[in-house]
């Protein structure tokens, strides 16, 4: 019982760090972001297991890991608000080529992640030439052409 209330501890300590980090995390990872996923996962496997290193204990916080995130998909389906609770919402971040910089800065992204994003998806060079930029709740920046 211990290792499932471990496993479920880690689970949402995970979900709330990851929420506060917030979609820019997600948005685009540097070394520097994937050497400190390292160091969460082998940090985390630590908590997890503690001096249980049975098959029987990691299959048990294997399966008390993907029940938790069943669960949690079962609330964002059916549970009003849940979803935008846990994911958030997408953001507008350019409208009519202006940068919305309250919301630029309330969820860490710069003119020049959205212009990245509008070069890989649509070959656009300039904020000016972008309808709408939106941070999207997987993380992603989808950009719509100012038309014409």
């Amino acid at each position: 019982m211990e290792m499932v209330l471990r496993a479920l501890a880690i689970y949402l300590i995970l979900l709330l760090v990851f929420k506060v980090a917030g979609r820019r995390a997600l948005l685009q990872m540097t070394s520097f972001d994937l050497i400190l996923l390292l160091i969460i996962s082998e940090a985390t496997q630590q908590a997890l297991l503690g001096n249980d290193f049975s098959v029987t204990g990691a299959m048990l916080t294997i399966i008390t890991l993907v029940t938790a995130d069943i669960l949690f998909g079962l609330m964002k389906k059916y549970i009003s608000g849940a979803e935008a609770v846990m994911d958030g919402t997408p953001v507008i971040l350019v409208e009519n080529g202006i940068p919305l910089m309250d919301k630029l800065q309330k969820v860490d992204v710069s003119c020049d992640d959205i212009l990245v994003a509008a070069r890989q998806s649509q070959g656009i060079t300039e904020l000016g030439k972008i309808k709408y930029a939106i941070l999207e709740r997987s993380g992603h920046i989808s950009i719509i052409p100012a038309e014409g």
